[in-house]
């Protein structure tokens, strides 16, 4: 096979400091590969100090955002929640991941948790998951009711209107990716000691009940995709692209004065 002849651009992109290490790291060298790395890696950057302009836009102005991350076990949110915020400050900013509801939780309304965790003006706000669990995670594992389903079902857009209608820019999430994938993200998990406590119960169950998230998913689409916060999905399979794609779509919807 013929070896691609490499333009002035890529040369210098090889020659940077982003793009030897991509060149050198591993012992056989990849043209291709490292290209598609330092291509990554240089456009990430841009789009990360985009952000930092974007974050100082939200303190200077009072403004508060809310952005909710979710899709399959492996799919990526945690990767894509942690470049978006690797540069900016993080007295600024943060990330919410609720565990299980304790027990005079439960026996709140449901919104009331995630209500207390909302940002205050000069905040961005990122949930690792979100009231949105209550829409597939809960139902697919019986961790609540079908009238409890229901009930959130009918308040959700209601709740996310009240939200944009107090002066709070909301963004959707969801990260997509195929049965095959998952699976080999699990693997990938399972096989690396620094990564195994990701596996939850959960987790383990994700492949088997496949079919089920389907279809909760595709409910949750139907009902909550409303004109005032839509949901954006994101093809995942490609974790590069998934992240920047992201970025893009933050940096595109919150209008920030660059």
């Amino acid at each position: 096979m013929p070896i691609k002849k490499l333009t002035e651009a890529e040369v210098q992109l090889l020659n940077s400091k982003v793009g030897l290490h991509a060149l050198l790291k591993n012992k056989k060298v990849n043209l291709q590969n490292a290209l598609r790395e330092a291509t990554y890696l240089t456009t990430l950057k841009k789009k990360q100090e985009a952000l930092i302009t974007l974050q100082n836009w939200v303190i200077d102005n009072d403004k508060k955002v809310v952005i909710l991350f979710e899709g399959r076990d492996a799919a990526g949110k945690g990767g894509a929640i942690r470049r978006l915020t690797e540069y900016i400050n993080p007295r600024h900013f943060r990330i919410v991941a609720l565990d299980v509801p304790s027990d005079d939780e439960r026996k709140q309304w449901f919104f009331q948790r995630y209500i207390n965790q909302l940002p205050k003006p000069g905040e961005i706000v990122l949930f690792d998951r979100s009231w949105y669990n209550r829409a597939v995670v809960e139902p697919v594992n019986q961790f609540c009711t079908e009238r409890e389903y229901e009930i959130f079902m009918s308040h959700v857009n209601d709740f996310e209107k009240m939200l944009i209608e107090s002066d709070t820019h909301l963004i959707k999430f969801y990260f997509s990716i195929n049965k095959e994938e998952q699976a080999k993200r699990f693997r990938e998990i399972k096989k690396n000691p620094l990564k195994r406590w990701k596996m939850t119960a959960v987790d383990e169950r994700a492949q088997e009940l496949w079919d089920d998230y389907s279809r909760y998913k595709t409910k949750m689409f139907e009902r909550t995709n409303s004109a005032h916060a839509p949901w954006l999905i994101i093809d995942a399979n490609d974790k590069w692209k998934a992240r920047l794609k992201t970025i893009d779509h933050v940096l595109e919807n919150i209008p920030y004065n660059e």
